[in-house]
C-alpha cells in the first residue's frame, strides 16, 4: 500500500501542471526549452491536419524520468478511449487477482460409482476462462473415463454460475452482436483456436467441385450447436461474395453469396448465441468419443452442489500469459471475462457492475483522478466511456512502479514489430523509424474515436508515457496522425537540438481495415 500510494503521489506531482493549463498548447512547470519548443510546435502541426477539422484532440506526453510534462492538448477533456480502456482493466486485473491467477474448469458428480456407472448428473463447471478450446474439453472427458466412468443415468449440468447471466455489455450496439468482437460472456465457453476468441465459432465455406451446387459448409470446432442455413452458390468463375450471418436471437448462420471452383475457402468469425451450450454441446460429444455416455438431457445453468464429488480439472494458462493475447490482439472477451472476474474474487459477485467498482478502486490509489471519467466495460467498446487522456497518462506513470510491470509493458503491442504476438494490433504501423521496435502502446478504434496510448523510448534514453486520444472526425483513419506523433517522441532529445526548422515526420500507411475497427478484429488477420 505505501508504493502503491507513493507512486499515486509521483503521478499527482508530474501532472500537477496538465491540470493547472488543461486546454492550452502545451504545459510545463518551468519555461520550455528550445527542443520543448520544436517538439509542441511539430505536434500542433500534426493536430493542424484537415482530418481533424472539427473534431476533438487530447494529447499529454510526459517524461517519466524527470516528471516533466513535455506537452498537453485538452489533456482533461472526456474522450470515448475506445480500446485503450483495456489499460484500466488489465493493470487493476494483475495487481488484484496477480500474475499468478489461473482459471480453473472442473468436472464433478453426484450419486454413487458403481462399476462403470454414475448414477447421477455430471457437473460441468465453469471458471470464465476465455481459453478453453474443444481440446481442452476432450481432456477434461478423458480423465472422466480414466475414472472408471462409462454411463451417466442423469443429467449433464452446464455451470455457469460463477457470473450473472447478463451476456452483453453495456451499451453495445445490436448491430455488433454477430462479430466475434462482440461476443457473450459466460464463465462456461469455447474458444475456436488459439487467439482465444471465447464464445466464437469459425465458419468456413469451400467452393464444390461443380458448378451450380452449394458450397461445403464446416465450422471450427465441429459441433452440433449451431446450424447452418446454406443459401451460397458454387459458379463457374466470378468474384467471390460470400457472407454469413447468425440470425438474432438463435443459432442459425445464414450462408450467402457465390464463390467460384477451385478457389480458397471463404470463412469468419461468428459469435454463439449462449455460449454455455456450446461449451456443453462440445463437453457431451468429447465424452462420447472418450467411452462415456450421458443417459439424461444437457441442462444449463444450475450450480454445482457443494456435495459433488470431483471427477477432473482443467487449468488456464496464468494471467501474467494471458495478457499477450488479451493486449496485443485487443481482445474484448478477454477484457470483459477479467472484470467479472475482479467482480466474484473481490466481492463475491461475477457482475459487470462490481468488477468495475474494483478497477476504479485500483485506479484511483493509482493516481487517476476517477472523478473525471466513467467506465462502463471492460474493453472499450461502449460509446459511454470517457477518460480524459491526462488520466491515462497518470495510470501509465504509476503502474511503473508495480511489480508485473515489466510482464504487463512487453504485452502491449509493439510498434513495427512483424511477429503477430509480439507487434499486435501496431506490428504494421511505424515500420523503419526511429519508434519501430520502440513504442509500446494499446490501440483503440471505433467509428469516429481513435486513441494510441504507452510508453516510448526518446532519443536520450528517457521512458515516456502518452496518451494520444481522437474524436468526432468524418474520415475513415487517423491512424497516421497518432503514429507522427509516436515517432517524434521516438526521435525527441535535449541534445544537440539547435536546428530551429520545423519537421513534421512521415509514418508509414498504416493498415486499410474497415471504419471503427481494431486491425486484428478483421478476420483474416489484417495486422
Amino acid at each position: 500500500m505505501h508504493r502503491r500510494l507513493f507512486a499515486r503521489t509521483l503521478a499527482v506531482l508530474a501532472l500537477a501542471a496538465t491540470a493547472a493549463t488543461a486546454g492550452a498548447p502545451t504545459a510545463t512547470a518551468e519555461a520550455p526549452t528550445p527542443a520543448q519548443t520544436r517538439l509542441n510546435a511539430t505536434i500542433d502541426a500534426v493536430l493542424a491536419d484537415s482530418r481533424l477539422a472539427g473534431a476533438q484532440a487530447g494529447v499529454v506526453v510526459l517524461d517519466t524520468t524527470t516528471g516533466q510534462t513535455l506537452y498537453q492538448r485538452n489533456g482533461d477533456r472526456r474522450l470515448v478511449p475506445a480500446s485503450n480502456t483495456k489499460l484500466l482493466t488489465s493493470t487493476a486485473a494483475l495487481e488484484l487477482l496477480g500474475p499468478g491467477h489461473r482459471f480453473t474448469t472442473d468436472v464433478a458428480g453426484t450419486g454413487v460409482r458403481r462399476a462403470g456407472l454414475l448414477a447421477g448428473n455430471l457437473y460441468l463447471r465453469g471458471g470464465g476462462d476465455p481459453t478453453m478450446l474443444a481440446e481442452d474439453y476432450d481432456a477434461l472427458a478423458a480423465q472422466v473415463a480414466a475414472q472408471g466412468v462409462r454411463v451417466v443415468s442423469g443429467n449433464l449440468v452446464a455451470d455457469d454460475t460463477r457470473y450473472d447471466r447478463t451476456r452483453l455489455g453495456p451499451d453495445w450496439t445490436w448491430d455488433d452482436e454477430s462479430y466475434y468482437y462482440a461476443a457473450q460472456v459466460s464463465a462456461l465457453t469455447v474458444a475456436p483456436d488459439t487467439d482465444y476468441d471465447a464464445g466464437t465459432v469459425i465458419v468456413h465455406a469451400t467452393p464444390s467441385a461443380d458448378a451450380g451446387s452449394p458450397p461445403v459448409v464446416t465450422m471450427t470446432p465441429p459441433n452440433g450447436y449451431l446450424r447452418i442455413d446454406n443459401r451460397a452458390e458454387t459458379v463457374a468463375d466470378g468474384e467471390t461474395t460470400i457472407s454469413f450471418e447468425r440470425e438474432h436471437g438463435s443459432n442459425t448462420i445464414v450462408v450467402t453469396g457465390q464463390i467460384a471452383v477451385g478457389e480458397e475457402p471463404e470463412s469468419d468469425w461468428m459469435t454463439v448465441w449462449e455460449p454455455t451450450g456450446y461449451a456443453a454441446d462440445i463437453f457431451r460429444a468429447a465424452l462420447l468419443r472418450n467411452g462415456v455416455r450421458v443417459l439424461g438431457r444437457t441442462v444449463l445453468g444450475q450450480a454445482t452442489p457443494e456435495d459433488a464429488k470431483p471427477v477432473a480439472r482443467h487449468d488456464s494458462m496464468p494471467l501474467a500469459e494471458l495478457m499477450v493475447p488479451f493486449l496485443k490482439l485487443s481482445n474484448n472477451g478477454h477484457a470483459e471475462v477479467l472484470t467479472k472476474e475482479l467482480g466474484r474474487v473481490l466481492s463475491g459477485s461475477g457482475t459487470w457492475s462490481a468488477g468495475l467498482a474494483a478497477i476504479g478502486e485500483y485506479v484511483g490509489d493509482s493516481g487517476v483522478d476517477t472523478g473525471t471519467l466513467r467506465q462502463r466495460d471492460g474493453s472499450g467498446l461502449s460509446r459511454r466511456n470517457l477518460i480524459p487522456p491526462a488520466e491515462f497518462v497518470a495510470l501509465l506513470a504509476a503502474v511503473r512502479a508495480e511489480p508485473w510491470f515489466d510482464d504487463w509493458y512487453a504485452a502491449l503491442p509493439i510498434a513495427g514489430n512483424a511477429e503477430r504476438f509480439v507487434g499486435g494490433t501496431l506490428r504494421s504501423r511505424m515500420r523503419g523509424t526511429a519508434a519501430a521496435n520502440n513504442v509500446h502502446a494499446k490501440t483503440g478504434s471505433l467509428t469516429g474515436a481513435s486513441s494510441l496510448s504507452g510508453y516510448v523510448t526518446d532519443a536520450d534514453g528517457h521512458l515516456l508515457a502518452f496518451s494520444i486520444v481522437l474524436n468526432n472526425y468524418l474520415t475513415s483513419s487517423v491512424k497516421g496522425l497518432e503514429d507522427q506523433i509516436a515517432i517524434a517522441l521516438a526521435a525527441y532529445s535535449e541534445k544537440g537540438t539547435t536546428a530551429a526548422r520545423l519537421a513534421v515526420p512521415t509514418a508509414p500507411e498504416a493498415p486499410r481495415v474497415p471504419e471503427g475497427l481494431e486491425c486484428s478484429w478483421v478476420k483474416p488477420i489484417a495486422c
